[in-house]
């Protein structure tokens, strides 16, 4: 029988962090996710964003009028022309947590980051850390490395222009194989741009600039798919754009002091409900949500001085009181402009009575599927459901996800190596039906597409999505790819609102095991399998298999792959406005036009 040592519990065992070396024990409760750059939301970006915010913060009160960001491999180096850090606390800003200006009212009125962390967390988690500051014809330079101090400079004669100068490499340690992706980062400097008027932003010399804010935002996201000129109006505190297309569903960009709101928040919802409300006062009925808002393209942006996020990431904003102001100043102001744009009013009531028209038509398509459903089977089939879901008060809910696999082999595989607890898996039956071109009761008629919303929780809205990822495990051949196609043409004809949100993933899964006698190693692409070939070949004994399906991967093999180190790639569109041509092109009926495409790019 084995003895267990008692382990002592006593003074000895109590452990004080500094600051900096708690955020870099516990990177994830103040940038949420590491990530190696493959997602917006990785922590890359939150760096960057950290350092950009306090320049933006600048710019809001009147201070430095452009920012030069430039990346250089995973060097970044950030230049604005504020006012400067006060130079006697220009170590303490960056190292000493709760420390800032932007507690203080009169110097920072509308900032995101108040929490007093940003480039506290730059600094911990980056290898190396250089701040200057430049103010009255002096500057001062301190330099870091994984958040110690190395150097603080003394005070210098200075010729350059007021503001701040940052330098950051992010700590390889930490975000092992990371690299910037500049579609991401140009992405998130039009943000900036549409949001502060006149503020020149540059990227390696690239430019970006907006002169009419949300405006321009929504013409570039709609293009000529607008059904009339996108509404626009811009108050003290908010400014808000919107239009409709013909798409289905509602997509939204909602901003709290410039910055994005992933998953909205109050301030989302009273201007959708102000919307609404102010469509019913104009034209005296009562529409519905659903038929005000199917196809509506919205930006919504607001300044407020104590914004309350409900997650460290701040991606959603949790200010209640925001509704008793900001719901009658859009309704208000939109029923003003449909009075004095008759034209405008007209196209908009003709779009609402349309989508009232479909919703009708469609409640008695969606009436027999349910009563379909209900005779065949009381759950959905082929769905391995998991135990915590999106919108649980479970700690875990933000964890779960959903596996759209291929075939039941690879479905047995992962339902032996999945997390019970957050991981549900749906065993497709075949290829799904090809939705280019269809219309929305083909979801409810089709049996495999309708029980695929049903596990979703999205068969009525998306906000009904139970789990957190979506994600797509396909073979790696023909077959394979082609599924992948026909759900990615589901989810962006339809609920092209999951992807904008970043619901949706494709799973990548091993191509090549290569191993020998004392070591084993999987291998991604034909890169990766050379460099294992000639690392193992030393010994005798050396086998390479080639995985042509998920269900060849055991289940013991496969926990690793869905497991901490998943490799699951967002999927996303820079512009929406792009979406149906894409599609139209991949999964439309021109044939003879995509094979001539297929063989002029053949590898």
């Amino acid at each position: 029988m084995a003895i267990t040592q008692e382990i002592v519990y006593d003074e000895s065992k109590i452990v004080t962090l500094s600051s900096l070396e708690h955020i870099r024990l516990r990177p994830g409760m103040y940038i949420g996710r590491l990530g190696n750059g493959s997602h917006p939301n990785d922590g890359i970006y939150i760096l960057l964003k950290e350092v950009i915010d306090n320049s933006i913060d600048e710019f809001i009160m009147g201070h430095g009028r452009r920012i030069e960001i430039h990346i250089d491999g995973g060097e970044v180096f950030v230049r604005d022309y504020g006012r400067g850090i006060p130079q006697g606390k220009l170590v303490d800003c960056v190292s000493v947590i709760n420390t800032g200006a932007k507690y203080n009212d009169e110097v920072f009125q509308f900032s995101v980051g108040l929490n007093g962390v940003g480039t506290k967390a730059v600094n911990a988690l980056s290898e190396a850390f250089e701040i200057a500051s430049f103010r009255e014809g002096k500057s001062v330079r301190a330099l870091f490395g994984q958040g110690e101090l190395i150097n603080a400079g003394k005070p210098e004669s200075s010729a350059e222009k007021p503001g701040t100068f940052v330098r950051f490499v992010p700590d390889p340690q930490l975000f092992p194989k990371y690299a910037y992706d500049l579609a991401v980062v140009r992405r998130r400097l039009w943000n900036y741009a549409y949001l502060n008027r006149s503020l020149t932003l540059t990227l390696n010399g690239e430019r970006f600039k907006s002169e009419n804010g949300l405006l321009d935002l929504l013409k570039e996201e709609v293009q000529e798919d607008n059904l009339y000129d996108p509404i626009h109006a811009s108050a003290k505190h908010v400014e808000f754009s919107f239009t409709h297309t013909d798409r289905y569903g509602e997509e939204h960009f909602s901003y709290v002091n410039g910055h994005y709101t992933n998953d909205g928040g109050s301030h989302l919802s009273a201007f959708r409900e102000g919307v609404l409300k102010g469509v019913n006062q104009f034209f005296k009925t009562s529409f519905e949500g659903p038929d005000v808002r199917d196809g509506l393209v919205g930006a919504v942006a607001v300044k407020i001085k104590e914004p309350v996020f409900e997650s460290q990431t701040k991606n959603k904003l949790g200010n209640s009181d925001l509704r008793s102001w900001l719901m009658p100043l859009v309704r208000d102001t939109l029923v003003d402009f449909l009075y004095k744009n008759p034209e405008t009013a007209e196209a908009l009531r003709q779009k609402v009575q349309s989508n009232e028209r479909i919703r009708k038509e469609l409640s008695k398509v969606k009436k027999a599927a349910r009563e379909n459903a209900r005779k065949t089977a009381l759950t959905v089939p082929n769905l391995k459901d998991c135990k915590v879901h999106l919108g649980d008060k479970s700690e875990r809910g933000e964890e779960s996800m959903v596996f759209l696999t291929e075939g039941v082999s690879a479905g047995g595989s992962m339902i032996s190596s999945r997390d019970v607890k957050t991981q549900a898996i749906f065993c497709l039956k075949g290829k799904p039906l090809n939705t280019w071109g269809q219309g929305m009761d083909v979801l409810y008629k089709n049996q495999e597409l309708y029980n695929i919303m049903k596990a979703l929780g999205i068969e009525d809205s998306i906000d009904g999505l139970r789990y957190n990822r979506v994600i797509l495990a396909t073979d790696a051949d023909v077959d394979g790819l082609h599924i992948r196609n026909l759900l990615l043409t589901f989810f962006l004809t339809y609920y092209e609102g999951l992807v904008q949100r970043g619901h949706i993933h494709i799973l990548e899964t091993p191509l090549f095991r290569v191993r020998n006698q004392k070591e084993t190693r999987y291998c991604y692409n034909e890169e990766e399998k050379q460099e294992a070939q000639a690392a193992l070949k030393s010994g005798r004994f050396l086998e390479m298999t080639r995985f042509k399906g998920l269900g060849e991967i055991s289940p013991k093999e496969f926990g690793q792959f869905i497991g901490e180190d998943m490799r699951a790639v967002p999927v996303g569109v820079e512009h929406m406005h792009e979406i149906r041509g894409l599609l139209e092109f991949y999964m439309g009926p021109n044939t003879s036009e995509r094979r001539q495409y297929i063989m002029g790019h053949l590898v």
